[in-house]
């Protein structure tokens, strides 16, 4: 299978190109279950839940202000640091071994804070690294 792979990869992309990989990277909350298409996990409940206090309670993590409380943590730079560093190591081993598309989901409670902006942080991270990244949010509108 990784030969016809390989093979076929080389005649329709050149000998000696590169191997592309997409990456998802999607938010969701544990209480809608893990996405099934999920390829890695990580569950960001560990992090202050702005869920508790009551302006961010109706906000996301792509709001300014709920981000940057989430970020106020040394943990969250801490865990960001580490998990982009280990996406970045991960990332051309999956490629070597053929994969063109990996799902990573980041889950919290509800989806809508924690989850949302690391998922966020995480993509732009990766995308920096010369990665193909596309977001995604669960459960938000």
């Amino acid at each position: 299978m990784h030969e016809l792979r390989e093979f076929i990869g080389e005649r329709f992309r050149g000998q000696g190109e590169a191997s592309k990989i997409m990456v998802y990277v999607t938010s969701f909350g544990f209480r809608n279950g893990v996405p099934p298409d999920s390829d890695l996990v990580f569950d960001v409940r560990f992090l202050p839940n702005p869920n508790y206090i009551p302006k961010f309670k109706h906000l996301t993590g792509k709001n300014l202000a709920v981000a940057r409380y989430i970020r106020s943590f040394p943990q969250t730079a801490e865990f960001t640091s580490r998990i982009s560093d280990l996406l970045v190591y991960l990332l051309p081993h999956y490629i070597r071994e053929g994969k063109s598309y990996l799902t990573i989901a980041f889950g919290c409670t509800g989806g809508h804070h924690r989850s949302v902006m690391m998922a966020d942080e995480i993509a732009r991270n990766l995308g920096k690294a010369g990665y193909h990244v596309k977001v995604t949010h669960r459960d938000i509108a």
